[in-house]
């Protein structure tokens, strides 16, 4: 089954993807052994947010999804 992560806005451009499906379980460090090494960088930004299963993560380091779970990457929201 594992685990969905989605790559919004530039992210999925970065990416090449607008999702994946990897292995669970799923850590942060196994999820950044997943991308790009440029990509890399900017996931680890403190502009780059982490949803888990709808919510987002006050510490992105503490990802530890399970089979069946979904993960979103977030860039930065600009607008007006």
């Amino acid at each position: 089954m594992g685990v969905k992560v989605l790559f919004l806005g530039p992210l999925r451009d970065v990416y090449g993807a607008e999702e994946v499906v990897l292995s669970a379980p799923l850590t942060w460090t196994s999820l950044l052994d997943h991308v790009p090494p440029g990509m890399k960088d900017t996931l680890t930004g403190s502009r780059i947010h982490v949803a888990h299963q709808g919510t987002v993560l006050a510490d992105k380091t503490a990802l530890d999804a399970q089979d069946g779970s979904e993960v979103a990457l977030l860039p930065p929201v600009s607008g007006g």
